[in-house]
């Protein structure tokens, strides 16, 4: 437990010795304008376009439903 402690008080002081962290530079000159009359809007396309309910058949044998699924056939 004193080694645990003594370890986070080190790593305490060790952090309050390094020197200030240096700012983030200036970038709002450098961010591109855009301009929103260019933009294309943007269209509703409906996510279940084209969906094809299919409801089971029926069971089946398994060892013919492999057989047909094989990759040799």
């Amino acid at each position: 437990m004193k080694t645990h402690l003594f370890a986070g008080a080190i790593a305490l002081a060790l952090g309050a010795c390094t020197q200030a962290p240096t700012p983030f530079p200036d970038v709002t000159s450098q961010t591109a304008v855009t301009n929103r009359a260019v933009a294309s809007s943007i269209k509703h396309s409906d996510p279940l376009a084209g969906f094809v309910p299919r409801s089971p058949t029926g069971p089946r044998d398994w060892r013919t439903v492999n057989q047909e699924q094989a990759e040799g056939n």
